[in-house]
C-alpha cells in the first residue's frame, strides 16, 4: 500500500495556473511553515545569551547558521520533490527496523524538545504581558492543541497564511526594536568574523546552531512541498526545485534578520551597558524598559514572543504527524497527537518551575536547543545519502561540489557535538564519584558513536542492492483475474444535509437490482445521547420521519430500502449497525460540523474504518 505524506493535504496545491504569478504564488508557502522553527522561543535564549555576553562577536554564527539551514532545507524539499518520500519515510525504508526505531525516538525527543522551547517562550510571553505566574501559563499553552484543529479544517493554503501573518508580527516587532536602539552599524559588520572566545561562547555557539538548524525541519520540509501538485516530468520537477529554493531563501533569510535582530539588541542594550549578565528572557524584558527608557519596546517583546511560540507550536505537531507515520506508519487523531506532544513538554517545564523555581527556565531553554543539535547528525546524515544517490534520484541527484559542502557541514556540526558530548560527561563524571553512574554516561557516548557510524555507513551497502530500491514496487506483479465484485446490502451514514443526496446516489450506483439498501443516521440530541433506544424526543421523531422519507423515495424508484436509527457515539454505532445487518459495503459522507464539533465529529470516518472490514467508500 501506498502511504502518502501527510495525506490530508498532498497534491492540494494547484500550481499549474493561467497566469504566471498565479503559479510563482503556488509555491510559496512550505519554508514559511519551515521557518518559524528557526526563530521560536529556543532562540530567544541563545540569541540573548550570546548578545549580552559576547555583544556582536557571535553574529557569524548566525549567519553560518542561516546557510547550512538554506542548504539542508533545499536538500529535504529535493528529496521530498523528487522522490515524493519525507525523510522518515525515506528512512524507514532504507535502514533496519531497530535502526529505525531508534532514530524514531531521537525525532520524537527533538519534537519534544522543541516544543518544550515554545511552551517556555509562549508561558514567559503571556506573564510579561499580563503578569501572570508562569506555572499558569505554561498550563494554559495546553489550549493551543485547539488551534492547529481548527486550521486544518481550512487546508494548507490557509494555515500558511496564518502562519506568514504571526511572522509578520514577529519581524515587524523587532524591526521597531532596532529603530529604537540604533546600533553602531560598524561594530555589528565586525561580529561577522569568525571567532569563539571561550568555551562557554563554544556552549552558547553550539546552542545557537541547535536552535536554528533544527532537525524536525527537515522532516517537515520534505513532507510539505508534496502539498504542490507538479508535473513530474523533468521540467515540472526542476521548476519545483528551482521555486521551493526561491521560497527558502527568502524565508530562511527573514528568519536570520529576526535572530540577528534579537542578537544585536541584547549586544546594543544589555553588553554595553555593561549586563553581561543577561540571559534570561524576562531579565531583558525589564531591563528594555530601564535602559531604553521606552514602555513600548518591553510591550514589543512580548507580544513577538508569543507571536513566535504560537506560530512554531503549529508546525510542530505537523512534524510530529509526519514523524510517527512516516518511521511507524501509525496515524492517530491529530488532537490525541497534539496533546501528548504538549504534555512531553509541559511536564518537564512544570517539574522544573515547581522543583528549581522560575530562574532556571533560561537554562531549560538553552539546554533544550543543545540537545536540538544532538540529533541533528541522525536527520542530516541520511538526508545526503538519500539525495545523493543517482538510483534513486537519477539526473536530480546533487552535484559533486554540493555533495562535499554537504559533508563538510555535517562533518563540522557532528564534530561540535561529539565535542561538546564528552566534554560535557567528562566533566559531570569527575564530580559524581558515583560509579554505576559513570558507566552509564560512558555507554551512553559509546551508543551514541555507534549509532552515528551506523547511519554513515549502513546507506552506502544498501544502495546497490535490489531491494532497497525505496518505494519502487516489485517489476513483477500478477494482478490475476479481476471480476467485478457485486454488493447485496449496502449500508449508507446519513447526516440529513446537502450531502445526502450525493451518498445516496455513491450507494447506488454500486449495487445493483438485487441489492438491499440500509440507511443509517444515528440521533444527536442530548436526549438520545442519554436514554438511547428509549429516546422519544422531537429530534429522534423527525429524524425517524426524514428517513422514511428517504425509504419511500427509493422504493418508489424501485430500489429495496431500509432504515435504522443508531444513538450515543457515532463511530461505534455506524460499525455496530453495519455489522447487525450483514453490509457487504458501506458509503460515509463528509461530515457537516464546524467549530467545536468539527472537532468532535470530525474522526468518524477514519474511526469507522477501523472498526468495520468490509469496503468504505467516503463521498467528499
Amino acid at each position: 500500500m501506498e502511504h502518502t505524506s501527510l495525506s490530508d493535504v498532498h497534491q492540494s496545491v494547484e500550481t499549474n495556473g493561467k497566469s504566471k504569478w498565479k503559479r510563482i504564488f503556488a509555491f510559496l508557502g512550505p519554508a514559511y511553515l519551515v521557518s518559524v522553527g528557526y526563530m521560536d522561543p529556543g532562540n530567544w535564549a541563545t540569541d540573548l545569551a550570546g548578545g549580552s555576553q559576547y555583544g556582536y562577536k557571535l553574529l557569524w554564527v548566525l549567519l553560518m547558521s542561516n546557510l547550512m539551514a538554506l542548504l539542508l532545507q533545499s536538500l529535504a524539499a529535493r528529496l521530498g520533490i523528487v522522490r515524493g518520500r519525507d525523510l522518515a519515510q525515506a528512512n524507514r525504508e532504507t535502514y533496519p527496523p531497530a535502526v529505525n526505531f531508534v532514530l524514531y525516538l531521537l525525532a520524537e525527543i527533538a519534537i519534544a524538545a522543541t516544543d518544550l522551547a515554545e511552551v517556555l517562550g509562549m508561558a514567559i510571553g503571556i506573564q510579561l504581558l499580563t503578569g501572570l505566574p508562569l506555572i499558569w501559563g505554561v498550563s494554559l499553552t495546553i489550549l493551543d492543541t485547539f488551534l492547529l484543529l481548527f486550521l486544518q479544517q481550512y487546508g494548507i493554503r490557509k494555515m500558511e497564511a496564518f502562519i506568514i501573518g504571526l511572522v509578520a508580527i514577529v519581524g515587524t516587532s523587532f524591526l521597531i526594536e532596532l529603530l529604537l536602539v540604533r546600533p553602531e552599524m560598524n561594530e555589528v559588520v565586525k561580529g561577522f568574523i569568525p571567532t569563539i572566545p571561550d568555551n562557554n561562547a563554544l556552549y552558547i555557539a553550539i546552542g545557537i546552531i541547535g536552535a536554528t538548524v533544527m532537525p524536525h525541519n527537515l522532516y517537515l520540509h520534505s513532507a510539505l512541498v508534496q502539498t504542490r501538485k507538479i508535473k513530474k516530468d523533468n521540467k515540472g520537477i526542476r521548476q519545483a526545485i528551482k521555486m521551493n529554493f526561491i521560497d527558502s531563501t527568502i524565508a530562511l533569510n527573514l528568519a536570520f534578520l529576526v535572530n540577528a535582530a534579537i542578537l544585536i539588541l541584547a549586544a546594543a542594550v544589555f553588553y554595553k551597558s555593561g549586563r553581561t549578565d543577561v540571559a534570561e528572557i524576562q531579565d531583558a524584558h525589564q531591563l528594555l524598559d530601564k535602559l531604553l527608557g521606552n514602555k513600548l519596546a518591553p510591550v514589543l517583546f512580548a507580544v513577538a514572543l508569543i507571536a513566535a511560540g504560537q506560530s512554531s507550536t503549529v508546525t510542530g505537531t505537523l512534524a510530529g504527524q509526519i514523524v510517527m507515520e512516516g518511521y511507524l506508519r501509525l496515524r492517530i487523531n491529530p488532537w490525541l497527537r497534539r496533546i501528548i506532544t504538549r504534555l512531553l513538554a509541559i511536564i518537564p517545564a512544570l517539574i522544573t518551575i515547581l522543583w528549581f523555581g522560575d530562574k532556571e527556565v533560561g537554562a531549560l531553554l538553552v539546554f533544550s536547543q543543545v540537545l536540538l543539535s544532538l540529533q541533528l547528525g541522525f536527520a542530516i546524515i541520511p538526508l545526503i545519502h538519500f539525495v545523493s544517490d543517482k538510483k534513486q534520484m537519477g539526473e536530480f541527484a546533487i552535484k559533486p561540489l554540493t555533495r562535499v559542502f554537504s559533508w563538510v557541514v555535517t562533518s563540522l556540526l557532528v564534530y561540535l557535538n561529539l565535542r561538546m558530548v564528552f566534554t560535557e560527561a567528562f566533566n559531570y563524571m569527575s564530580g559524581t564519584g558515583n560509579m554505576a553512574v559513570d558507566a552509564l554516561i560512558i555507554l551512553a557516548c559509546v551508543g551514541f558513536v555507534i549509532l552515528l557510524v551506523i547511519t554513515i555507513v549502513y546507506p552506502l551497502r544498501q544502495r546497490y542492492r535490489d531491494d532497497a530500491a525505496a518505494g519502487i514496487h516489485h517489476a513483477q506483479v500478477s494482478l490475476g483475474d479481476m471480476e467485478a465484485p457485486s454488493y447485496k446490502r449496502i449500508a449508507m451514514a446519513l447526516d440529513f444535509s446537502g450531502r445526502d443526496r450525493e451518498i445516496i446516489s455513491n450507494a447506488i450506483a454500486h449495487g445493483n437490482e438485487q441489492t438491499e439498501y440500509i440507511l443509517i443516521h444515528i440521533v444527536e440530541s442530548a436526549s438520545a445521547k442519554y436514554s438511547g433506544k428509549e429516546s422519544d424526543d422531537l429530534e429522534t421523531r423527525r429524524d425517524q420521519e426524514q428517513l422514511d422519507t428517504y425509504i419511500t423515495l427509493l422504493k418508489s424508484r424501485g430500489h429495496r430500502a431500509k432504515g435504522v436509527l443508531g444513538f450515543r457515539r457515532r463511530a461505534k454505532e455506524i460499525a455496530r449497525i453495519v455489522k447487525e445487518e450483514n453490509a457487504d459495503f458501506l458509503v460515509l459522507g463528509a461530515h457537516g460540523h464546524k467549530g467545536f464539533k468539527d472537532w468532535l465529529y470530525g474522526e468518524t470516518a477514519n474511526q469507522v474504518r477501523h472498526h468495520v472490514k468490509i469496503p468504505v467508500l467516503l463521498v467528499q
